[in-house]
């Protein structure tokens, strides 16, 4: 069953021990809003799929980050967040993995669910078709000796 959060409240999200971010519902309108900016549309299109989804997840992040606690300056003062300091926060590696597994893909999962084959109404094998063929043995014929 699908669950609707009617609220669409932002939610706190913890990405490292004690670094925690405040974000949007990741909606339809911030995906598509992420889809078109500037950012993303620049990525060469040679560009591998790493660029691409590092590229995607900070304009989702700049996009998304109301605020934050945690994070600090070089000199350990407290930073708001701004579209500088969000992308060198996703340049580190387990905030960026945290980012998308906590947040990104989330929300992604009912886009992979579509995409799943359907099962078979019947059992795993129910409208399957036979691709074998029987191999038909040469007849014996009698010795004669």
């Amino acid at each position: 069953m699908l669950t609707l959060d009617l609220t669409n409240a932002p939610r706190w999200h913890d990405l490292a021990t004690g670094v925690r971010v405040q974000l949007r519902p990741l909606t339809t309108a911030l995906m598509v809003a992420t889809r078109s900016d500037p950012a993303v549309e620049a990525v060469p299109d040679e560009a591998s799929d790493e660029e691409r989804a590092v590229a995607f997840a900070k304009a989702l992040a700049r996009r998304a980050v109301l605020a934050w606690e945690g994070i600090g300056d070089a000199d350990g003062n407290a930073i708001d967040p701004s579209p500088e300091a969000i992308d060198a926060l996703l340049d580190i590696w387990p905030i960026f993995e945290a980012f998308q597994l906590t947040y990104v893909s989330k929300g992604l999962l009912l886009e992979q669910e579509k995409n799943a084959s359907a099962l078979s109404p019947n059992g795993p094998s129910a409208g399957a078709s036979g691709t074998a063929k029987p191999v038909r043995k040469p007849a014996r014929t009698a010795r004669r000796g």
